[in-house]
């Protein structure tokens, strides 16, 4: 379905020759006239953003695993390991958001060291409790999945509903 858009101009009025007249006399040199132009515009689908490279997404969850860790250290909210897990997950949705399918796995692989590392005893070894860590590894995981899902949606339905001008051609 398209859609017809007005656009309003101000142009310099054309010069032409007065017909009949003794001498040939100029109109219209100089002044300015209020010239409206109809176009059509389109629903046309467009392409969906490309998603940051996978290195990028992944110097993003260290980083941000890392201050995230720091910070609820600070805090001393680490005693509690499920607001760790929680605020590592909502990482990694975010920035799944942005990200490629492929960096999902790594992306809960480096917040889930950081959680292991700094936030479990003993601190600074990575150790593995059977119990545990495949449940903070697979939240971590559906985290990161989930929030590359919703990206790929969300940019999808934007590139789909946006408007673009109709120049005839296609």
């Amino acid at each position: 379905m398209s859609h017809l858009r007005c656009v309003v101009s101000l142009r310099e009025a054309p010069v032409t020759d007065v017909p009949g007249a003794a001498a040939p006399r100029r109109t219209g040199g100089g002044e300015e006239t209020m010239v409206v132009e109809w176009w059509y515009l389109a629903k046309g689908v467009r392409e969906v953003p490309e998603p940051v490279a996978t290195p990028f997404i992944w110097t993003g969850a260290y980083a941000g695993a890392f201050v995230l860790v720091t910070l609820l250290d600070l805090l001393g909210a680490l005693d509690r390991t499920g607001i760790a897990l929680a605020a590592l997950s909502v990482l990694a949705a975010l920035l799944g958001m942005r990200g490629r399918f492929v960096a999902a796995p790594g992306t809960a692989l480096l917040c889930w060291m950081l959680l292991n590392v700094s936030a479990t005893h003993p601190i600074g070894e990575v150790s593995w409790a059977g119990h545990r860590d495949p449940e903070w590894i697979t939240c971590l995981l559906a985290a990161a999945l989930v929030g590359t899902t919703a990206g790929r949606v969300l940019h999808a339905r934007a590139a789909y509903r946006r408007v673009s001008p109709y120049d005839g051609t296609g």
